[in-house]
């Protein structure tokens, strides 16, 4: 066999092995949904919304003292400053996995970093629910973009 028949066979096993692997999203019941929860593609538990709002406004939750409405306004709609992102209406998976990363140290913020690094899964989940389902007709992706 040569290098370049090698080279082909190992890509085809390679794409059938990425192809298979069957990892597919946690599905919740219908009740779940009724009480207010989501469901995330992250690996997370499912949120649970009003459990996200009250995590929003606790200052006893990160060791800086501020609460995520402090910064982000009230319902993620409000930042104290440009360079404060809106909140309200991004997409959970992405909350969630922002945050994640500041816990876990993958991704840097002098003050996300403090805020993230005490915050459980679970406690991710929440917030990441809650911020998510805010209104915020100012949110925009890339669709239809030209």
């Amino acid at each position: 066999m040569t290098t370049k028949h090698l080279a082909i066979a190992l890509f085809a096993a390679l794409a059938v092995a990425a192809c298979s692997q069957g990892d597919t999203p946690a599905e919740h019941s219908a009740a779940d949904r009724a009480e207010g929860h989501t469901s995330s593609s992250s690996g997370l538990p499912a949120g649970r919304i009003a459990i996200g709002e009250q995590l929003a406004s606790d200052k006893k939750l990160s060791a800086s003292g501020q609460a995520c409405v402090d910064c982000h306004g009230a319902e993620g709609n409000k930042p104290i400053d440009g360079l404060t992102p809106k909140l309200a209406g991004q997409y959970h998976d992405y909350l969630a996995h922002s945050l994640q990363m500041y816990r876990d140290g993958d991704r840097e913020h002098s003050l996300m970093s403090t805020q993230a690094k005490g915050l459980n899964d679970q406690q991710i989940a929440d917030l990441a629910a809650y911020f998510g389902t805010r209104p915020n007709s100012q949110l925009q992706d890339l669709h239809n973009v030209h």
